[in-house]
């Protein structure tokens, strides 16, 4: 019950080894909001083949990779980032991690390179929960909570995210990072 009496904004949800679900398979969730109403946040390590320049009418110079973040409304844009100095109007949800902000400021400095693909990521979709939805997975230990900063977020492989996030936890999620995807074939 720990876990649930520290979960927050900024929380990292980590699926649990053997979840079963293809939405969160392996997945990291980074909450930007919880609340009495419900959650919602973005699975930072589930990356699709398009880039930001693939779904927005302005050209991108830089190719900035898309994640799904999460199987509700699948067509919705969105992006976090590190650049509070830059970008204007993010809402802070973890240390040095913002969510939203001046989408047309951020286009521009990722053209003139003042920002990089290590200082924002973009998503489809986003990950929700309603009233009482998320605690009750919780309870049921779908997910492992835990926290990062903006550092190990934004410099970690997505496609490692998972595993790394476990491995800095220690102890027993240091053993769980090397589980098998399917435990049927060890």
């Amino acid at each position: 019950m720990a876990s649930v009496v520290n979960i927050s904004k900024g929380s990292l949800l980590i699926a649990e080894p053997f979840l079963g679900d293809p939405n969160f398979e392996r997945g990291v969730v980074l909450l930007c909001e919880h609340n009495e109403q419900g959650s919602f946040g973005f699975v930072l390590n589930q990356a699709t083949e398009l880039m930001l320049g693939d779904v927005i009418e302005e050209a991108i110079y830089q190719d900035i990779p898309l994640y799904l973040g999460g199987p509700v409304e699948k067509n919705t844009l969105h992006f976090i980032h590190r650049r509070p100095d830059l970008i204007d109007g993010g809402s802070e949800i973890g240390d040095n991690i913002y969510w939203g902000g001046d989408f047309e400021q951020c286009k521009t400095l990722i053209n003139v390179n003042q920002i990089t693909n290590e200082d924002v990521r973009f998503f489809v979709g986003y990950s929700g929960w309603g009233s009482g939805q998320l605690l009750d997975e919780l309870l049921q230990k779908t997910w492992i909570v835990s926290h990062t900063t903006s550092d190990f977020l934004f410099n970690t492989p997505a496609n490692q995210f998972w595993r790394e996030v476990l491995k800095s936890m220690g102890g027993k999620y240091r053993s769980m990072a090397h589980y098998p995807t399917d435990p049927s074939l060890n």
